[in-house]
């Protein structure tokens, strides 16, 4: 049996996969969640979403993912991974993702008609916002910028055709600015901090909610968030880490709450194995 059916709860609380059910809007990700919202209707066209690993940057794009692609408006396509090596490769993949007629597509060029064939018919004689959400953006190839600076020039007078978000670690950030025609072309840009403490005790109720829990009382106490909070400095990737460990020591050593001990315990295991990584490495 699953450690968590132990506890009374029905799913895992604390998995690393980005599922947006499990996803706690602090202040910063509810005001980038909505500020994106925003300029996705007013169709601003460039949106940047940077943040250091694991504090939410993806989580927060499968939520946003998700009620996009429930609008019947919106047409919304993903890129996970936009590693390409040629123009016609990038090219082709935004094509594919948007179902786009190619048939007659034989160089980049070709590829570009295509696109904006589809875009003015989507988004100016349809009336839908076509949006492309490219996430790990801090790994695209300089001339994947050029393509979409280009896509980013098809417009009415009233609006952008396409709307594009760029999802990215902080290395993104002097990437771009080095692209002044690039650069000044961004709506709207978002750098999404780690949590504070009373945040990091909302999301690990509401994490521990969302998996069915329903005691009368918070399983970890307050000084045990405390410590999970100082050690991992409010990064929620590291947070649902630390407290998944933490569940699982809770039933290992069968006690009723996580307190402070067990926190202990878990972040010096933690430390250990990474000393030992270290040292293999």
């Amino acid at each position: 049996m699953s450690y968590y059916r132990l506890l009374g709860l029905e799913k895992e609380p604390f998995s690393t996969s980005p599922d947006p059910a499990f996803l706690f809007l602090s202040r910063e990700h509810r005001a980038a969640l909505c500020r994106l919202q925003i300029a996705i209707t007013l169709k601003r066209g460039l949106c940047v979403l940077l943040g250091d690993v694991g504090t939410g940057k993806t989580t927060l794009s499968r939520r946003l993912a998700q009620i996009l692609s429930e609008d019947p408006g919106i047409i919304f396509r993903m890129i996970l991974n936009p590693y390409f090596k040629t123009d016609e490769q990038f090219l082709s993949r935004v094509a594919t993702l948007f179902h786009v007629d190619t048939a007659a597509a034989a160089d980049a060029p070709a590829y570009m008609d295509a696109i904006e064939r589809f875009l003015f018919n989507a988004g100016v004689e349809q009336g839908k916002t076509v949006v492309l959400l490219v996430d790990e953006s801090q790994i695209l190839p300089d001339f994947a910028f050029e393509i979409l600076r280009i896509l980013l020039n098809y417009e009415t007078n009233e609006y952008k055709m396409l709307q594009l978000i760029l999802v990215g670690q902080m290395e993104l950030l002097p990437r771009i600015g080095r692209m002044a025609n690039f650069w000044d072309r961004i709506a709207l840009k978002y750098v999404l901090n780690p949590l504070g403490e009373e945040e990091v005790r909302e999301m690990v109720d509401y994490r521990l909610r969302q998996a069915g829990y329903k005691g009368a009382s918070p399983l970890f106490t307050n000084e045990a968030v405390s410590r999970i909070w100082r050690y991992t400095q409010g990064y929620p990737r590291r947070l649902t880490m630390i407290c998944h460990n933490s569940l699982e020591a809770l039933v290992m050593y069968d006690k009723q709450l996580v307190d402070h001990e067990i926190v202990d315990k878990v972040i010096e295991m933690e430390k250990r194995n990474a000393g030992v990584a270290e040292q293999r490495g």
